[in-house]
């Protein structure tokens, strides 16, 4: 799923397979989940960090009119020391759930074991930081789930070939064995979807699962696959230990509308419709700190976003902090500065699922997402909303 955290950009995986860990700190954090709202807010499982920002119940701060009474809410990301993952670990490094009167326990996926949507849809946690296209999935179960805030306008993956691999598009994947980080995530279907777009049907190549992270890097590097669908900073550390190259780039927005066809929302957090009705205060606030660190990302350096990260997040077995702030520096623009799902992205996720046949003209987009929350954010901080919202016509 997800080192460095598996490179889940996801799609549903069986609940089975996983398994969730948990952030927060003794008996209080476990009685919150099975409450299915949960307390303090804490830092990542498995070595992602503990520092938190979040105050005890109760607190405030932040601006004029910020709510005295703190709400709880638990969210699984599906990777949070991952570069396209950081604004949910950044959210609370900033101190902007506790800003907004939201305790938020963060929890990550980790390899083998429960993925974030999937936590999510089971009640195991109230919210999931995972990618939009997760909405269109559930949607053919008949699973209603939104993304109430849009963190990314493009997948932050990139194909990573080894250095004799001979592969620079979609049509060269024939033959050969193509690392994702799991069969079915999001990173699966995005391979699928390039060879696809090049004439290439799923069966003209073979696709492993090899997680991300250092497991990623060893497949590479034992010649186990030609080429690996991954993110920052396993990127980073590929190209510095010369294994190979960027042969396909949707790190960015304007690498995905490229490659894609229009922006490929990625990112964001999802919630299952009823909780969402049920809980909106909850859901506000959750959106208000996000879209808050969406401008602050926006008008930050990679140098002082980095140096608000836990020191692990940055600085590892695989990267130096020199690297991660360059791979940040290089596919920044991924990240949306508003919260605001974009125009067309939607309808390029679901062109998606339509070519690989995932879903039909019967799916209700604007049952998939809300930019209602991100609107009511920007309004109350007086930001300028800078991204053209997206409607939910199909």
């Amino acid at each position: 799923m997800i080192p460095l955290l598996p490179q889940k950009g996801d799609t549903v995986v069986s609940t089975m397979k996983k398994t969730l860990v948990l952030t927060a700190t003794g008996a209080l954090a476990l009685t919150a989940l099975s409450a299915c709202s949960s307390s303090k807010s804490s830092g990542s499982a498995a070595g992602a960090g503990s520092t938190t920002a979040a105050a005890a119940a109760g607190s405030t701060g932040g601006s004029a009119g910020t709510p005295k009474d703190t709400k709880h809410v638990s969210l699984m990301v599906g990777g949070i020391d991952k570069q396209i993952y950081l604004p949910y670990k950044l959210a609370d490094q900033l101190g902007f759930y506790k800003k907004y009167g939201v305790d938020v326990t963060l929890s990550t996926e980790q390899d083998g074991g429960v993925g974030a949507e999937d936590a999510m849809i089971s009640g195991q946690v109230d919210m999931a930081g995972a990618w939009y296209i997760h909405t269109i999935d559930f949607q053919t179960k008949h699973k209603s789930v939104e993304a109430v805030v849009q963190l990314s306008g493009a997948p932050g993956e990139r194909e990573m070939c080894a250095t004799n691999a001979g592969v620079h598009s979609g049509a060269d994947f024939a033959g050969k064995t193509l690392g994702v980080t799991d069969l079915g995530s999001g990173t699966d279907t995005l391979t699928q979807l390039i060879a696809a777009k090049a004439g290439l049907s799923k069966d003209k190549f073979n696709r492993t699962g090899v997680g991300a992270g250092s497991t990623a890097i060893a497949a590479l590097q034992k010649g186990a696959i030609s080429c690996v669908m991954t993110t920052q900073p396993t990127v980073t550390a590929i190209q510095k230990q010369n294994l190979g190259y960027s042969a396909v780039d949707l790190a960015t927005v304007d690498g995905a509308t490229k490659a894609l066809g229009g922006a490929w929302p990625a990112a964001s957090v999802l919630a299952r419709t009823d909780w969402v009705k049920d809980h909106k205060d909850e859901t506000q606030r959750v959106v208000n700190a996000l879209v808050d660190t969406m401008h602050w990302i926006n008008t930050h350096s990679a140098q002082e976003i980095a140096d608000k990260l836990p020191a692990e997040y940055t600085n590892n077995k695989i990267i130096t902090k020199d690297d991660y702030v360059a791979a940040l520096t290089q596919d920044k623009g991924q990240f949306l500065p508003d919260g605001i799902m974009p125009a067309g992205g939607p309808q390029t996720i679901l062109a998606t699922e339509k070519l690989l046949g995932k879903a039909d003209d019967s799916v209700k987009l604007g049952d998939t997402f809300t930019n209602e929350f991100a609107m009511n954010a920007n309004k109350q901080e007086g930001y300028t909303v800078s991204t053209t919202p997206a409607d939910g016509n199909g």
